[in-house]
């Protein structure tokens, strides 16, 4: 990294090169590292209110020779010493890297320094010369002799200032190239680049390193987290491939075989004492209380599902035969049990002789080996009740449940697998708006105390910002580039813009002070705008009133731009201004669909800035909208608790229409003790989809609950109940990654609900 010979110029500038090129991004990693943390204690000496502190931080800064430990900084100053023949000026910088960075060195990278340092020394002499400066070449030697004169390598240089031409001699033409001067600089620019990066750093300075390490470790945790995923369905469908060959036995038949001489005495012993008092409990009942008595004869067996249940609708003509052998076996057998029971205890030892012990060892056997060849259907059926007989005459008649429950050891595929349900409970009231950021990577929750909570929950759940609000806060929407920004609507008519980052306000709009209640908030995709519905006060004054009025208030639909914090323009609703509940943009922002407290849903050209159509969609209030996977259609919920899909290319035309439970459209009601009673009216999104747009989730009193979307059905097909919760959940949200897709489901006690689903691929 040095240069002292000409004929080693040439070969040592290509490989300096090319270490340079190799540092040039590690180097500019770490100025970038010390400028963000400068940054970063300024705000903190700005927040601790340390302004003189702060002062004198930045005086520093200003005088700092180290430039941030930015090397090509350095370099420059270097230079710019040079070429203002600033001798003094460069003798005592070099001295300040001397003192602050070369004394650290081992001893064996001092002649490297003194190699540098001549070299530097003779960049300035050369410059001196070039420039036609002689008075300062003569300065040099002057000021120099004494430090240079026994130096070996400066020997020849005295005469340096009486050539006539030194470009042109031999002995100092290679120092006169412009290659010799790139090469110089280069070796020092890595000289002390490598100084830099082997210095001890602080830990303020690693923090943007780690907090890469930890997001390529998050990343990688989910790529592995899915293929686990992928081969536990992988597993978990050969396993089920495995099963429908073969007959699925109970768990407790096929442990039985674990049972040894020291377990059968010990029930044995057991059944004596309790016969007495449960004389038609067999072995099988007081060994696993659980299990019901099988029959003693099966039909047979059939390999197909449709012999199957040909086989499970013959069950009850057979099981009364079986029933009454049942009944006698348990007559003799209780008979037995009630003489032993009447002998004296001295007698009951001795009563339980090896011969009674192998017989029931025998019949143990016997029974095992018959359960072992009944069919499936038969077991599943026949242990769900206490009597055999109504039990298998039940499950002869039950349907199986579309939910993808066992019935007759029989299993309808789910479309998504459960793989895991948390808990996040950091809030203390009931929650009215959770929402995914567009990476989902981060949620937003707000409840009705105004506290709002950003958190992540990969790869585990933490809790990156608090956020208190002195006005009561009606409205949550996260912005869509940047996706760290989140927009607040407050109910005095203010939106804030907050960065979840810096944990900050950067902004705070005034919207309308006869509109205050900022009801819903929209990001355009492009992240350019968003639309903000404000709403009047209700006649009670309040900020929201329980249950709302029969009569919509007035409200308005405004257009805001992020860059320039302005508003753009209002949009007309008719036939009257009216409180926009609900907002929502398609995929490209070309289009918005709003539902209003007058149960009309209204659908705006978002290039033209006006109403391309509108409909009434319910009666009373529009609660949510969504557009469909596809974009050709429009769900909404209402207050009439109908859930209805809209053709948006024939205004006002249905395209199927379904009911939904009170629980799962509001108003939300929590009960407690001596009479106490919490309602709470929709606020956030009571309806989400998954990532193909084929299934929905919405609330219930105990959990989300997935639907299979229908066309023109008229009711929906439940596939999945979440559960989880113990207060009815207000509102939910899906975020949808690959095949693993996240579920949030939030209730009025504050608990917010993520479960975990991976989709079944057909």
């Amino acid at each position: 990294m040095t240069v002292s010979r000409k004929e080693s110029a040439g070969s040592s500038s290509l490989s300096v090169r090319n270490v340079t090129s190799c540092l040039v991004s590690v180097l500019v990693g770490m100025g970038s590292a010390v400028e963000r943390t400068d940054k970063h204690v300024r705000e903190y000496l700005l927040y601790r209110g340390f302004t003189s502190t702060l002062k004198q931080l930045d005086s520093d800064i200003k005088a700092d020779k180290e430039k941030g430990f930015r090397v090509d900084r350095i370099i420059e100053q270097l230079q710019q010493l040079v070429q203002s023949f600033d001798l003094a000026g460069l003798k005592e910088y070099w001295l300040y890297l001397d003192r602050r960075l070369f004394c650290r060195l081992e001893d064996v990278y001092r002649s490297t320094v003194n190699k540098l340092r001549t070299s530097l020394y003779r960049y300035y002499v050369i410059n001196t010369i070039q420039k036609g400066n002689l008075e300062k070449t003569q300065e040099f030697f002057q000021k120099q002799a004494l430090e240079l004169q026994g130096q070996a390598e400066w020997r020849d240089w005295f005469i340096l200032p009486f050539i006539p031409t030194p470009e042109q001699n031999p002995a100092f033409g290679a120092y006169f190239s412009r290659q010799w001067a790139d090469t110089f600089l280069v070796s020092l620019h890595n000289f002390l680049s490598v100084l830099f990066q082997c210095m001890p750093q602080p830990v303020l300075l690693s923090f943007d390193a780690e907090v890469q390490r930890m997001t390529s470790l998050a990343e990688e945790n989910e790529q592995l987290r899915q293929v686990l995923f992928a081969l536990q369905t992988e597993s978990r469908d050969q396993k089920d491939g495995d099963e429908a060959v073969q007959h699925k036995l109970p768990l407790y038949v096929q442990n039985m075989d674990r049972l040894g001489d020291t377990e059968l005495d010990l029930v044995s012993s057991q059944r004596v004492v309790s016969a007495a008092a449960t004389p038609s409990r067999n072995f099988f009942s007081t060994l696993l209380p659980q299990a019901k008595r099988a029959p003693m004869k099966a039909p047979p067996t059939s390999g197909s599902p449709s012999q199957a249940a040909l086989g499970r609708k013959e069950l009850p003509a057979n099981q009364a035969v079986k029933s009454k052998e049942l009944s006698q076996s348990k007559e003799v057998k209780a008979a037995s049990c009630q003489s032993s029971s009447s002998e004296p205890p001295s007698s009951q030892p001795q009563a339980l002789n090896q011969s009674s012990r192998h017989r029931r060892i025998q019949e143990h056997e016997k029974e095992r080996k018959e359960l072992f060849s009944r069919p499936a259907p038969q077991q599943a059926a026949e242990s769900r009740a206490d009597d055999v007989d109504a039990t298998a005459a039940k499950s002869a008649v039950e349907p199986p449940d579309s939910s993808g429950r066992e019935d007759g050891g029989l299993q309808v595929e789910q479309p998504f697998i459960k793989l895991s349900q948390e808990e996040y409970g950091e809030h203390h009231s009931s929650i009215m708006h959770c929402r995914v950021d567009s990476s989902g990577r981060r949620v937003a929750s707000l409840d009705v105390d105004g506290v709002i909570k950003v958190w992540s929950f990969n790869p585990m759940m933490q809790t990156k910002a608090t956020i208190m609000s002195k006005s009561p806060l009606l409205s949550l929407e996260w912005a869509t580039k940047p996706d760290r920004l989140l927009l607040l609507g407050s109910g005095v008519g203010t939106v804030r813009l907050y960065d979840t980052e810096a944990k900050k306000n950067l902004y705070e709009m005034n919207i309308d002070e006869t509109h205050p209640r900022i009801l819903s908030l929209a990001c355009s995709p492009s992240g350019s705008s968003f639309v903000c519905s404000a709403a009047a006060l209700s006649r009670s004054g309040s900020v929201d009133s329980v249950p709302r009025l029969p009569i919509p208030v007035s409200g308005q639909l405004l257009l805001w731009d992020t860059k320039t914090v302005k508003q753009q323009l209002q949009f007309s609703l008719e036939p009257e201004p009216v409180a926009i509940n609900c907002t929502a943009f398609n995929h490209n922002g070309n289009l918005l669909v709003t539902g209003a407290a007058d149960g009309v849903i209204r659908l705006f050209d978002m290039q033209r800035y006006e109403s391309a159509m509108s409909w009434r969609a319910h009666d009373g209030e529009v609660y949510s909208v969504e557009f469909s996977y596809d974009e050709n259609t429009v769900f909404s919920v209402g207050e009439d608790r109908k859930f209805i899909q809209w053709n948006i290319h024939r205004c006002g035309v249905k395209q199927s229409e379904q009911v939904l439970p009170q629980d799962a459209t509001g108003p939300f009601v929590l009960s407690g003790y001596s009479g106490y009673k919490q309602v709470q009216v929709p606020r956030g999104r009571l309806f989400a989809f998954d990532s193909e747009g084929q299934h929905v989730l919405t609330c219930s009193s105990s959990g989300g609950l997935i639907y299979r979307l229908t066309n023109g059905e008229p009711a929906l097909d439940r596939v999945l109940s979440l559960g989880g919760h113990k207060a009815p959940v207000v509102t939910v949200d899906w975020c949808s990654a690959v095949d693993c897709g996240t579920c949030l489901t939030a209730s009025m006690d504050g608990k917010i609900k993520l479960s975990t689903l991976l989709a079944q691929k057909s």
